[in-house]
């Protein structure tokens, strides 16, 4: 009796160990997966970039998988908090690493990816990021950009500045910080010598009063503004009844946002408000009005904008090209490395990749990292409107 009690006891466990095996082998499958990794801004004042970052990659890699993803492999996002802040990015990409990232949106703001682009040249982690514009983001040969670079954005803003008939205009920037100064620089090197400028400068901690700024610009009738959309909303609600109600305000992709920003406040600014973008988010046709009608579906239009737009093409971006290096006989699997996946997609960006996307069409990259794709200019709101 006891040995034949013995003999059902050791079935039953055997049979418990091998139903634990498959659940554990079932598991582990289930837990293979690419994945993403960004770091942005989701809270504090640029938290509108990055919600924006954080659920167009979220909305892309959640179609991706419900198409099957990569031969059946998912993708994953990870995406952390550095509230526009560097300090906070050793410690956000050190937890994408133990959460297995593959490759990468890198950060959503320029100052962050300066230091997140030296702790993934270490690491030979690719990253794609959507709106990290600075010139120096992509240094090393594993970065790229979706979003123009700072000196792009400048070299074509003055481009379109030489072609109107201004003897001086403005300019407003902020001289500490690397998005602001980048565009700057590279703006004035490319303006034509006979056009005057009035520069007004700002820095940290003197950001919520321009009253002296506006007064050195207020005879202005065009005012360049390459800086982010919270001190661009302050100085357009201050310099109401200052500035020129004929004026233009001409920005770069920081202003992607400022409607939000003002608010009912918009429509009392008397001046002309545009901007250089890749996106428009007004489009009525397209992949643009596609993804646009997806998103306002999915979240809500009051973070929609082209940062969004960007990392949505980054994400397609990269699967297709992890899938045309599959197709080409590369070995792309779950358990791939970063730094090798990483030679696979420079080779892919580096060759004849392109790609066709919201942002646009026959998108391709230089081997230094910068994009190569069209801009327009925007107008978010006539004069006097």
């Amino acid at each position: 009796m006891k040995k034949t009690m013995l003999k059902v006891f050791a079935v039953i466990l055997c049979l418990v160990m091998v139903s634990s095996c498959v659940a554990l082998v079932g598991c582990k499958k289930s837990d293979k997966a690419y994945v993403i990794g960004v770091s942005g801004p989701l809270t504090g004042p640029a938290a509108v970039y990055g919600v924006a970052v954080q659920n167009s990659a979220q909305m892309a890699v959640d179609e991706i998988n419900e198409a099957g993803g990569l031969d059946g492999v998912p993708f994953k996002l990870v995406a952390k908090d550095d509230k526009h802040d560097p300090a906070n990015v050793a410690t956000n990409y050190a937890d994408m690493m133990d959460q297995g990232m593959h490759v990468s949106l890198g950060t959503v703001t320029t100052a962050p990816g300066l230091e997140f682009k030296t702790l993934a040249e270490e690491d030979n982690v690719f990253f794609l990021t959507p709106s990290a514009s600075g010139d120096d983001i992509p240094e090393f040969d594993n970065g790229y950009q979706m979003c123009f670079a700072d000196g792009n954005q400048g070299k074509v803003a003055a481009q379109y500045v030489n072609g109107l008939d201004y003897d001086t205009i403005g300019i407003f920037y902020k001289s500490d910080d690397p998005y602001s100064k980048g565009i700057y620089d590279q703006f004035m090197a490319s303006l034509d010598d006979g056009i005057k400028t009035i520069d007004a400068s700002f820095k940290d901690g003197s950001d919520s009063d321009f009253t002296a700024q506006i007064d050195l610009l207020k005879s202005c009738k065009f005012i360049f503004m390459p800086i982010y959309y919270t001190p661009a909303a302050i100085f357009m609600n201050q310099a109401k009844e200052k500035v020129a109600a004929d004026a233009v305000y001409y920005g770069c992709d920081g202003f992607d946002g400022l409607a939000g920003q003002l608010g009912d406040d918009m429509d009392t600014i008397p001046q002309e408000i545009t901007m250089l973008s890749h996106f428009d988010s007004n489009a009525k046709d397209g992949l643009a009005k596609e993804y646009i009608d997806k998103y306002v579906d999915k979240y809500d239009a009051e973070t929609l904008n082209q940062f969004g737009a960007s990392a949505y093409d980054c994400i397609y971006a990269l699967f297709n090209a992890m899938k045309a290096a599959k197709e080409g006989g590369a070995d792309i699997t779950p358990d791939i490395s970063a730094s090798d996946l990483c030679e696979i997609l420079k080779d892919q960006f580096n060759g004849d990749f392109s790609y066709t996307g919201v942002t646009g069409k026959d998108i391709k990259w230089s081997s230094n990292g910068y994009v190569d794709k069209d801009a327009v200019k925007f107008v978010l709101k006539e004069k006097n409107a």
